[in-house]
């Protein structure tokens, strides 16, 4: 069993490396925005991109996921009409929602609070929709035909070129808020066409509309639950604007996304687990299999968050070009960063619940969760926002992904039962507690010699604590250990 779970891990490696590299390299145009925008000006881009991951839900209207089940399994159709229904279906809606955003920019921009002198901006974001919802299909086609590489290719590559443009257009062209966003649609016009000649041999004009009916049925309650989960990510932006201005959100955007490391290890995890369950979810230890894959992810995300927590504050004070990696300026949110490492913690623990609905299409359960979620997260963030300020709102995150879970869990279990490993976890979890309830205490200085020494400890801790408390079977270490060695004999 530990051999599957091996695989699993090199897989998410190998589909998750492009999201490791793209986003950690979306990462570093934060030290250029904090630098070369103001507070406020990136503030405007935080709220546009904020609903922007609003509208691609219902840009997809969750047939990316229709496309992987129904392949997977060949129910109705063959491949190229598995390939095609959801592809064609995405062109012709695309081309209607990108058109009427671009004509209604001026009262949209009015309606979010965007200056109508800026309403291109708004223009921007539905052609930069227009392209990525049509690259949902060909990506999805990549990772079930296995093509890791070329899927990790063009995953970086996509964010390799808006990375370079957006830092012609700033630095060199010293372009303002344009920048970001002219970036973006270049790049994902890019991409899109390199992948459409990539998956043109599996298109046909063949249509089933028995396909197209059950892809319709199993997809659109990914709007409701899209839109809640991406409400629960991204819905504390206008809020805290709202309640507070453009700057104080700037700051609040920038400090989010510190949590970048946790969100890459749940994304990778993600883009390999889905092919995974599925591939194997007859196998006959299948339940105990996906019981073991959440023990080890959670201590795995539970070290991520150590280890983010401890170094945080070092981080943003690496100087890159004679330049703090984050400007000082957004130092004041830096205290919401390990909240929002462990918001990101129970979001993994709900992409692995998710599989008893995923495998026995019953997706009618994810707008409840992730609903209940949304509501938790709009009503903490009015709770909280005006006593505690950013750490009210990133308390209200975390909130909102413990119910997500909490609610996806139930019945997931009651469909598909899966055995987790809850003393293990418990104990992992305990093993964190142990470890950072000290550090926090202790408040050592950023940047010495000797603290950043006492912090590596602290990880080591977290590491000696858990082996200590047996949440790793004896055996499984052993066949880790040598999956590893064979690994790396076949690599000499």
């Amino acid at each position: 069993m530990i051999d599957k779970v091996f695989r699993l891990g090199k897989e998410a490696a190998i589909y998750g490396l492009s999201s490791i590299i793209g986003r950690f390299l979306n990462f570093l145009l934060v030290p250029f925005y904090t630098n070369y925008l103001l507070s406020a000006e990136y503030g405007v881009v935080a709220n546009i991109y904020a609903y922007v991951a609003f509208v691609f839900v219902a840009y997809c209207y969750g047939m990316d996921n229709a496309y992987m089940r129904f392949v997977s399994s060949r129910e109705i159709g063959d491949k190229e009409q598995n390939f095609s229904t959801p592809f064609f279906s995405l062109v012709a809606t695309s081309i209607i929602f990108s058109l009427l955003i671009h004509v209604s920019a001026p009262s949209i921009a009015a309606w979010i609070g965007v200056d109508p002198t800026q309403a291109h901006l708004i223009q921007y974001a539905g052609w930069i929709l227009f392209f990525d919802t049509l690259a949902i299909i060909p990506f999805a086609y990549l990772r079930m035909e296995n093509k890791a590489k070329t899927f990790a290719g063009l995953r970086v590559l996509n964010i390799v070129v808006t990375v370079i443009l957006t830092i012609i257009f700033l630095v060199v062209l010293k372009m303002k808020i344009e920048a970001v966003f002219q970036a973006n649609l270049f790049a994902s016009a890019f991409t899109f066409l390199f992948l459409l000649r990539l998956a043109w041999p599996q298109l046909t004009f063949r249509f089933s509309k028995q396909l197209y009916s059950e892809m319709i049925r199993f997809g659109l309650p990914y709007i409701p639950a899209g839109l809640a989960s991406i409400a629960i990510q991204v819905i504390d932006r206008p809020i805290v604007k709202a309640l507070t201005d453009d700057a104080t959100l700037g700051v609040y955007q920038a400090n989010y996304r510190l949590g970048v490391l946790m969100m890459l290890v749940v994304g990778m995890f993600d883009y390999a687990w889905r092919p995974f369950f599925l591939t194997h979810a007859k196998d006959k230890d299948a339940k105990e299999l996906f019981g073991k894959v959440f023990t080890y992810f959670v201590a795995f995300m539970l070290f991520v968050l150590v280890v983010g927590s401890v170094f945080v504050e070092d981080l943003v004070r690496i100087r890159v070009l004679g330049r703090y990696f984050i400007h000082p300026d957004y130092w004041g949110g830096l205290a919401i960063v390990p909240v929002i490492l462990l918001a990101y913690v129970f979001t993994g623990a709900y992409v692995n619940f998710v599989v008893g609905v995923y495998l026995e299409k019953k997706t009618r359960y994810l707008p409840y969760a992730t609903g209940a979620g949304a509501l938790v997260n709009v009503a903490a963030n009015f709770a909280l926002i005006p006593q505690f300020g950013l750490m009210g709102a990133a308390i209200a995150t975390l909130l909102s992904y413990v119910v997500m879970a909490t609610g996806i869990y139930f019945p997931s279990q009651r469909l598909y039962h899966v055995s987790y490993e809850w003393p293990k976890i418990i104990r992992a979890g305990v093993a964190a507690a142990v470890v950072l309830v000290p550090f926090f205490l202790l408040g050592l200085e950023p940047g010495a010699a000797l603290s950043i020494l006492i912090k590596t400890g602290f990880c080591a801790a977290f590491v000696l604590i858990i082996y200590a408390m047996r949440v790793f079977d004896p055996a499984d270490l052993a066949h880790t250990k040598e999956a590893v060695a064979r690994l790396f004999t076949k690599s000499q």
